[in-house]
């Protein structure tokens, strides 16, 4: 009697982007950094982007294919060492389950490139959503709103 059923076997399904590049093509245009968090979910270290303490008005874009992910308005300082938002342009960030740590956390990612932005968390601000976008500030890339 075998204890294995469907249910047990787990297949990562391959999805489709928008913009889809091959490895060596993500290489080119992206830094070390940025392809490791990106392309292969890895993490930067605490406090390491400077977009962490930016207080400027203006967008998030997806460091990889420019897609506007985050608004200003939204960032807010958790105290974790990563830029935090407590929401995200909805229809332009994928959520999916990341079990690296031995558990399910909600991954973001971009839905345009799928590259990885972060995770979130429920215990962002309860006077507004609850939830805490923490991103890796490589995966971001910031644009100040114009001056008028």
């Amino acid at each position: 009697m075998s204890c294995q059923s469907k249910a047990q076997t787990t297949t990562e399904q391959k999805r489709t982007y928008k913009i889809e590049k091959s490895d060596a093509e993500w290489k080119k245009i992206l830094s070390q950094m940025e392809y490791y968090v990106l392309r292969e979910a890895g993490t930067e270290r605490a406090f390491s982007s400077p977009l962490n303490n930016n207080k400027e008005k203006g967008v998030y874009i997806c460091a990889g294919c420019k897609t506007p992910l985050y608004e200003s308005k939204y960032k807010y300082d958790s105290g974790s060492g990563w830029p935090s938002f407590d929401r995200g342009i909805k229809e332009n960030i994928e959520l999916d389950v990341d079990y690296k740590i031995g558990y399910a956390r909600t991954e973001l990612k971009c839905k345009t490139c799928g590259g990885h932005l972060g995770h979130s968390f429920d215990d962002g601000p309860q006077k507004t959503t609850g939830k805490r976008h923490c991103i890796n500030g490589v995966a971001l890339d910031f644009i100040p709103n114009k001056k008028e």
